[in-house]
């Protein structure tokens, strides 16, 4: 390998680069390849395992078995493995429990302790002199070089505009909700804001009612009122891998048209029982005249102030005018995550990769050129390794790129077929 540590770096170790690790195990083993993972410990979602809650897939969606459905590594051999299948398969449930889940990418990711170096957080992504690979730059100061690397951080999370500028832990994102519950049971009758309209806002909404029985809930919703998710098989099809290549080849207008009719599959909606559980928890408010939760419909956020005695929201709203304000000792925000913008947006591309923007191309949009194969594309005349985002290409390659464990083993063989290839020796 020269003067190189590894063949391929990855940066981040979710499910995204555990899909990748098991695609360059079972078809490229001679690669060799390093993860970067800034938790100490491998974990999914690890703030929203509430009690009661489940996935929003198929099982079998896994981390492999669309791929490989001889693998080792799906999630029928986790359960064969734990000695749970029967218990499981004997579930009159629709969808495996979150936690169960979790237990299984923490289970997959494990498989490879020896390829990941948790603990150490990427701060930088930087070419080599020579245009022959890629180095990345840790926040300790150490430097791993590599021909090529595969970038998997995640989406950053979103925050309406009011409240993206305030530096108080007392705002903080839904997917951080179980890490900060014991502040909030420390605070006798909580203030509690949830902010958002999504399938986390209603569950997080619920699991504080019942956790913290003399809290007070104010969830505000930008709509009417709670969507159900589009569960239509025909709409589920965004799923499918043709649809990758579809959307892809589509034009910028198109994709936009497509966005806004498969919108509801993913985004500002819920599965049908949890808005049937919160639905009934409203009606039984309203019977014992107790309401602990306020739902505050079709409201904008003007403004948000944090004082000594709690975060005051300056509210509007959006059809008749009137405004009101109330104070709040947490706001939870439940608003989702941001995608790839164009080059005057927050997230033209992941931070670490700031250095490397200069010579990456644009579309006519102004966004990054991202391949087919998930390799960010050089500009005119300049020449980048491979470089591939994992994960956060929604942007360029539709809805099955946003987050669900849908295409995440299709996408891992995109990648390391495409990594092959570029790292002939």
């Amino acid at each position: 390998m020269g003067s190189f540590d590894a063949d391929v770096i990855g940066v981040g170790f979710g499910p995204s680069n555990i899909a990748l690790a098991i695609a360059l195990e079972e078809l490229h083993p001679d690669l060799n390849v390093t993860f970067i993972e800034g938790q100490d410990s491998p974990a999914w979602q690890a703030g929203m395992l509430l009690s009661g809650s489940d996935i929003q897939h198929h099982p079998v969606r896994d981390l492999v078995s669309p791929r490989n459905p001889r693998s080792r590594y799906s999630f029928i051999n986790y359960l064969h493995e734990e000695g749970r299948l029967f218990e499981f398969l004997n579930l009159n449930l629709p969808f495996p429990l979150r936690k169960d889940y979790a237990r299984y990418v923490t289970w997959a990711a494990r498989q490879f302790d020896d390829q990941v170096q948790y603990g150490k957080q990427a701060e930088s992504v930087e070419l080599l002199p020579d245009g022959g690979g890629a180095e990345v730059r840790l926040v300790d100061g150490r430097r791993i070089r590599s021909r090529s690397v595969v970038v998997a951080p995640g989406r950053p999370p979103y925050f309406p505009p009011p409240l993206k500028g305030l530096d108080d832990n007392r705002v903080f994102h839904y997917t951080r909700y179980l890490n900060r519950v014991d502040e909030i049971a420390a605070v006798p009758g909580a203030r509690i804001a949830v902010v958002g309209g999504s399938q986390g806002a209603a569950e997080i909404c619920l699991d504080a009612a019942q956790r913290f029985p003399n809290s007070r809930i104010t969830n505000v919703l930008r709509g009417f009122g709670y969507r159900q998710k589009d569960l239509s098989p025909f709409t589920a099809e965004v799923f499918f891998p043709d649809y990758i290549d579809y959307y892809f080849d589509a034009s910028a207008e198109s994709k936009a048209d497509l966005d806004r009719q498969l919108r509801y599959t993913n985004y500002s909606a819920a599965d049908m029982d949890v808005l049937t559980a919160y639905h009934a928890k409203l009606y039984e408010q309203h019977l014992d005249g107790d309401y602990q939760i306020q739902l505050v419909r079709n409201t904008d956020i003007l403004d948000a102030r944090c004082g000594e005695t709690g975060v005051t929201l300056e509210l509007c709203e959006r059809h008749l005018g009137g405004v009101s304000s109330f104070e709040a000792d947490f706001v939870i925000v439940a608003t989702g995550f941001i995608d790839l913008t164009d080059e005057e947006g927050e997230n033209f591309l992941p931070g670490l990769l700031s250095p490397i923007q200069p010579f990456v191309g644009r579309t006519p949009l102004r966004h990054a050129r991202i391949g087919r194969d998930y390799r960010v594309l050089p500009g005119p005349g300049e020449e980048l390794p491979p470089i591939y985002l994992n994960g956060l290409c929604e942007t360029t390659h539709g809805l099955g790129d946003a987050g669900s464990f849908s295409l995440v083993s299709l996408r891992a063989a995109a990648v390391a077929d495409s990594l092959s290839k570029a790292l002939v020796p």
